[in-house]
Parts: structure tokens; sequence; C-alpha cells
């Protein structure tokens, strides 16, 4: 059972740091910026920085529900490179939005694509885990048991 959910626990628990990471950067900044909390101005530098973060905190509850559905009702090695691949995505959205709003631009795209095929491969695996095959072998059979029927 565990070999069928240890690399998307692996994923996961990376992404978990990742967000830790993205939180310590905005603790950091509002240090470096003097912006005291719970307030969210300040100069553009915090701002993006503390956006970044808040961007990426906003996609996580999506990522994880998509990673592990694609990864159980799909293919757990495909989920987890797909999951890998957002994370890294993601990583540098949140390095290039630090620098620039322009920055976050190119990993921003590519990790919403990224997103949208764990959720194709997830809307797949349920398909076939409600759809179970077989019947779709009985709706390809019956063209030809009708051509029995008409045969003359």
């Amino acid at each position: 059972m565990l070999d069928q959910i240890a690399l998307l626990a692996a994923v996961t628990l990376l992404g978990v740091l990742e967000q830790a990471y993205f939180s310590l950067q905005v603790i950091y900044a509002r240090r470096k910026y003097k912006v005291s909390p719970p307030g969210t101005a300040g100069p553009p530098e915090f701002e993006r920085v503390f956006r970044a973060q808040v961007n990426c905190s906003e996609y996580f509850p999506i990522f994880l529900s998509v990673l592990w559905v694609a990864g159980l009702f799909f293919q757990q090695a495909v989920a987890a490179v797909c999951g890998l691949l957002y994370l890294y995505a993601r990583y540098r959205y949140f390095q290039g939005y630090t620098l620039s709003a322009q920055g976050r631009l190119a990993p921003m795209y590519f990790s919403a694509k990224v997103l949208w095929i764990l959720i194709g491969l997830a809307t797949v695996g349920l398909l076939i885990h409600f759809l179970p095959l077989s019947s779709f072998v009985r709706t390809m059979e019956m063209p030809s048991q009708l051509q029995l029927l008409f045969s003359w």
C-alpha cells in the first residue's frame, strides 16, 4: 500500500517545505523593509515578495488535490513527475517575481500548464474508475453484432 503513495507523499512533503521557504522569505522581507504585521503595504520589493508567497499559497490546495487524485486514479509516477515540475515552476515564479513583476510570467504560464495537465490526468483517472473499460468495449462490439443481424 505505501509503495502506491510514496512518491505522492514525497512530492507533498517537498511542496510543504517549499511553502515554508516562501513564508520565511516574507518574514525576512518584513524585517529588511520594516513592514510590521499585519501590514501588507510597503516598498515594491516587499510587496512583490509578499504577493509571490500569497499567490503560491492560494494555488497550493488545488495542486495538492489534483496531485493526489491523479496519482491515485491515473498513475503515481506520472503525477509525481508533474508535481515536481510544478514545484520547480513555482520556485522559479517566486524567484522571478521577487526581482520584477515581469519575471513571474514565464514560470507562471508553465506552472499553469502543468496544473492543467494534472487536472486532465485526474479527470481521465476518475473517468476510467467510474466508467470501466469493459463498458467501452461492449459499446464498440455492438456495431459488429448488428452487422451479423443484418448480414444476408
